[in-house]
């Protein structure tokens, strides 16, 4: 549940401040004594490999901030489940066998690792859930505002429909069951999207899996008519990667192609942003997010807890636990009109790593270079 109102962030013109995403002025590090030594570790869970932002981004970033807040004396534990909530529970069993001191955690199913959070927790080793959360005795959570992602989803789709009224008929492919995330995102589109466009169908996608998504794509058109569908919801860019595959499939033309939804502005979703076949995305700015974290969980096990505090003003609830402190970042709705405000600006692709030779013609039009 969303405890506090955050405004609704949808840039055409920004570059976002990643100084704005960590500590006031007031609460940097070295406001605090710490009670720990810089020696620590940090264990980091990621959840799943499909979606390629976790290895590329969110971990290097915690790892280069954790050695950057402990003068290069703290260190990373990594491990990637690869959606198996099975391989999670043991990786996670490892940490606590390490006895490392705090661990980020990424969850592949939120309840089903409530008995590892709960052992960390016995174990006196701290859990920050990190993007998803997680249930059970967690001490923070850092992530984007996920029901804001939905909502911008939803309106940016409502948007490039134009003039959309009950007639229209949309798909929406949703993520997975066992990701909070994923109902959040649900809730946040549905905000936008009843009353003014009709859903005429509507998809899971277990493991947020682009195959699945296609698969469920191709029935949708079957049911609907390829003709007859006026936008796609689509959970994340992997998944869009899917779904514009069925419908190119079913014989729709690049220029046919209806406006489609996306999330995590992957590199090849840019690209597709470029050439039209996808609509958009969500720019959810990983450094923020990932120092955020970092920050978090080096306070917490130094005791430095009025930059905890700091950190994690927000507050959210879980199935298991309420007032969980959390720290909450806002989004983007990525689209052709501010890709070089955005990713390029923040440094997450340079224009070369989208502007490859099949692109060049159409950055150029853009002005992208």
């Amino acid at each position: 549940m969303r405890r506090i109102a955050i405004a609704v962030v949808i840039a055409s013109t920004m570059s976002l401040s990643l100084a704005g995403c960590g500590l006031g002025a007031s609460e940097n590090a070295s406001s605090a004594t710490p009670t720990r030594s810089n020696d620590i570790t940090v264990g980091v869970l990621m959840p799943e490999e499909t979606n390629t932002r976790y290895a590329e981004f969110d971990y290097p970033i915690i790892k280069k901030k954790v050695a950057e807040l402990t003068q290069n004396k703290g260190k990373t534990e990594y491990a990637n489940a690869a959606a198996s909530a099975k391989t999670q529970n043991n990786q996670m069993q490892q940490m606590i066998d390490k006895k490392v001191d705090v661990i980020l955690l990424d969850a592949v199913d939120s309840h089903n690792i409530a008995a590892m959070v709960k052992k960390a927790k016995e174990a006196g080793i701290p859990v920050i859930a990190y993007d998803r959360l997680a249930e059970g005795p967690i001490d923070a959570y850092v992530s984007f505002d996920n029901e804001l992602v939905g909502e911008v989803q939803g309106r940016t789709l409502v948007e490039a429909i134009g003039n959309a009224q009950l007639s229209d008929k949309i798909v929406m492919v949703n993520g997975s069951p066992t990701d909070p995330n994923a109902g959040q995102f649900k809730e946040g589109a549905l905000n936008e999207l009843n009353g003014r466009v009709t859903i005429a169908k509507t998809y899971d996608t277990d493991k947020w899996s682009p195959e699945i998504a296609e698969a469920s794509m191709t029935k949708a058109i079957d049911a609907i008519g390829k003709s007859n569908i006026a936008g796609v919801y689509s959970a994340n860019d992997a998944m869009a990667g899917g779904i514009i595959k069925a419908l190119k499939a079913a014989g729709v033309s690049d220029s046919d192609l209806p406006p489609i939804t996306g999330q995590d502005a992957e590199l090849p979703a840019v690209q597709r942003i470029i050439s039209g076949e996808q609509y958009m995305s969500v720019y959810k700015p990983y450094p923020g997010e990932a120092e955020a974290a970092a920050e978090a969980a080096v306070a917490k096990v130094q005791g430095r807890n009025i930059q905890f505090d700091a950190l994690t003003r927000d507050r959210v609830d879980s199935p298991t636990n309420k007032d969980i402190p959390a720290k909450l970042v806002t989004v983007v709705a990525l689209t052709k009109k501010n890709i070089k405000q955005t990713v390029v600006a923040d440094g997450i692709y340079t224009v070369a790593d989208i502007c490859t030779a099949k692109y060049k013609s159409l950055c150029d039009a853009m002005d992208l270079k």
